[in-house]
């Protein structure tokens, strides 16, 4: 991604935070470590490599949570807008499974 293009699109979303001094990016923070692990599986499954930061600690003791800010979703700068997208579509429910699908879906 161009830096003028970058600049603009981290403009438009200021919930996107950069690491310093590294070409990551939070890109989503979840305070059960689940929700995160399932966020992370989805943009993987969607070609974008995606790391979870604090999981561990958070999974030992979930009432560093609140202290931490929760599970940290971390993407690549090339990838924020695919990562974005993907995320925002979870959120609407686009991956949720019909749970009144006919039983040859889940045999």
């Amino acid at each position: 991604m161009q830096q003028l293009a970058l600049n603009a699109w981290l403009a438009a979303h200021p919930d996107v935070e950069p690491i310093p001094g590294r070409d990551l990016f939070v890109v989503a923070r979840y305070m059960v470590p689940l929700d995160a692990t399932l966020a992370q599986g989805c943009l993987v499954a969607a070609g974008v490599p995606a790391v979870l930061a604090d999981a561990h600690l958070m999974q030992t003791d979930l009432l560093l949570a609140p202290a931490l800010g929760g599970v940290r979703l971390l993407v690549e700068t090339e990838h924020l807008q695919q990562a974005h997208a993907v995320l925002a579509a979870l959120a609407r429910g686009d991956y949720a499974l019909d749970e009144h699908a006919p039983g040859e879906y889940w045999a």
